[in-house]
């Protein structure tokens, strides 16, 4: 998610984030409670570009919105991303919120060149890619950190793009990630706040208790999980939410004796009461997840409960989103002009195609820009987008998947 400010990453598997209750950062305080697992950088459109020792730097620094990268006209002095996507020809300063807001292109270039290419021995537009390449960069190392950091290949995923600017940068990051495939929602401009409107309602309930994990006493056990999910169960309700559309899943926070920080083991098979027979399921589970997280397991070292954890989830209705008619015509009929754009080291004459007109059925090959209401679409050389049936972008980059 880019927007104007920051950029924040997460990764999911088998349809679920991960929850963590331990080193989740918060700016520089560290909260010790159960948190969707998301690294955030300064990164977005207002992210300011500066030289520094002779070397280029984007961020974290922002313009924010008051007064705004120089494009804004809002007296805003200091380059930013969106004023670098505007010199490189990615924006069109007469079309950002849909026509509403109209960007101010004078002063612009003159600024990139004073305060960024001069003192890199560049020409202003060379500038202009370089903050654009180092933007990408940094966001490309905060997919890594939630990726490589764990033993996962960025390369085996396939990237979901949103906010106002993420579809401006996220096609060349992917293929410098060696990413095959992107998805931009229809929706992507206002995507989390979908998420917030649509989303289950989830409460965790933990509480400590220390014990090794095959000689734990099973009845103290029960008694904390049937009090864990008392007590969510009561919130839930509180909300109008009823039993019949709850979900309870048990977790063990665990860790080997003298380690520091535990992992969550997921314990699906538990359905009620914890038996005997369960302790060493949850042993061997907390095994089988280090060793795919660390490389390794001490499967004879006897694990240790930290905590216990339950996480009720009460499953909302979701709307039905309607799909739009088919495109009953070539793409062609979308074409809104060209302009120039940098692709490449040089600039081209480039498609700018209505995000409005472009339907299910169309497709488009790069280099090309596709403008939707709240967003842009940068499509580089060699990268081709499809319309899905509900109106998403589905891009493929040119870079083939690991097999």
């Amino acid at each position: 998610d880019m927007g104007g400010t920051s950029y924040e990453v997460g990764l999911i598997q088998g349809g679920r984030p991960e929850v963590t209750s331990f080193w989740n950062w918060q700016h520089r305080y560290l909260i010790g409670l159960p948190m969707v697992e998301i690294h955030s950088i300064g990164a977005g459109g207002g992210s300011i570009a500066s030289v520094e020792d002779g070397a280029l730097s984007v961020g974290p620094r922002s313009a924010k919105a008051h007064p705004g990268p120089i494009c804004y006209g809002r007296g805003g002095r200091e380059v930013t991303v969106t004023d670098a996507n505007l010199l490189l020809g990615y924006l069109n300063p007469e079309a950002l919120c849909g026509g509403a807001f109209a960007l101010d292109v004078s002063g612009v270039e003159a600024a990139i060149e004073e305060r960024i290419a001069k003192p890199l021995g560049l020409s202003a537009v060379e500038a202009a890619y370089g903050i654009f390449r180092i933007v990408n960069a940094n966001m490309n190392d905060a997919i890594r950190r939630v990726s490589c950091d764990k033993g996962l290949d960025p390369r085996d995923f396939q990237m979901v793009v949103y906010g106002g600017n993420g579809p401006v940068h996220a096609a060349k990051q992917a293929e410098e990630l060696g990413i095959a495939r992107i998805l931009v929602p229809k929706t992507s401009p206002a995507f989390s706040a979908l998420g917030l409107l649509v989303a289950d309602y989830v409460v965790d309930r933990q509480r400590s208790y220390l014990t090794p994990v095959l000689s734990a006493d099973v009845a103290t056990l029960n008694e904390i999980q049937r009090d864990l999910e008392r007590s969510a169960g009561e919130e839930l309700r509180a909300a109008g939410l009823t039993d019949e559309r709850l979900e309870i899943e048990h977790l063990f926070h665990m860790c080997y004796p003298g380690q520091t920080f535990d992992m969550a083991v997921r314990a699906p098979w538990i359905e009620g009461e914890l038996g005997p027979d369960d302790l060493a399921k949850v042993a061997d589970a907390f095994h089988d997840l280090h060793e795919a997280i660390h490389t390794y397991a001490a499967r004879d070292e006897e694990p240790l409960v930290r905590s216990l954890r339950v996480q009720a989830r009460a499953i909302t209705r979701k709307p039905e989103f309607g799909a739009p008619a088919p495109a009953s015509g070539g793409v062609e009929a979308a074409l809104l002009g060209r302009r120039r754009a940098w692709f490449d080291g040089g600039f081209r004459e480039t498609p700018v195609f209505d995000g409005d007109r472009v339907g299910p059925g169309h497709a488009i090959e790069g280099p090309a820009v596709v403008e939707e209401q709240f967003t842009t679409i940068v499509l580089h050389p060699g990268h081709r987008a499809q319309v899905d049936a509900h109106g998403n972008y589905v891009i493929d980059v040119g870079v083939k998947a690991p097999a």
